[in-house]
């Protein structure tokens, strides 16, 4: 049997990481949840997940600067990291993208979208 895949939800707000981890356990994940990037980090460095569903704008460390940190940090592409969050601006978007996310999701979101996004990036 193999094992279950991983995912962590970063993003200060309970109610999305709550709706994030229900439809990611019905995908099949183990989720683990953080409420900021630097709670993220630590997330990293005790287990990688296999994917990261990640907002911008967050407290004491936002998500670009986490995107950031990650990638120094570990020195490569893993894990997939998608960009979840209500940030429209194209040049945002580019520089996230720059910075080592593999995809980007808008916000509100449903399954479908979730869903189709892990399978582009090849997670499912």
């Amino acid at each position: 049997m193999t094992a279950k895949r991983t995912c962590l939800v970063v993003d200060d707000s309970r109610t999305l990481r709550g709706l994030l981890r229900r439809l990611l356990e019905s995908l099949g994940f183990t989720v683990v949840e953080a409420e900021d990037g630097l709670a993220a980090l630590e997330c990293c460095r005790r287990s990688m997940p296999d994917v990261v569903f990640l907002d911008w704008h967050m407290p004491r460390m936002d998500g670009l600067a986490f995107l950031l940190a990650l990638r120094r940090e570990f020195a490569g592409s893993k894990p997939v990291v998608i960009f979840c969050t209500s940030v429209d601006d194209i040049e945002r978007i580019q520089e996230a993208l720059d910075a080592g996310a593999d995809e980007y999701v808008m916000k509100p979101f449903d399954r479908n979208i979730v869903r189709l996004k892990l399978e582009q990036t090849g997670v499912l």
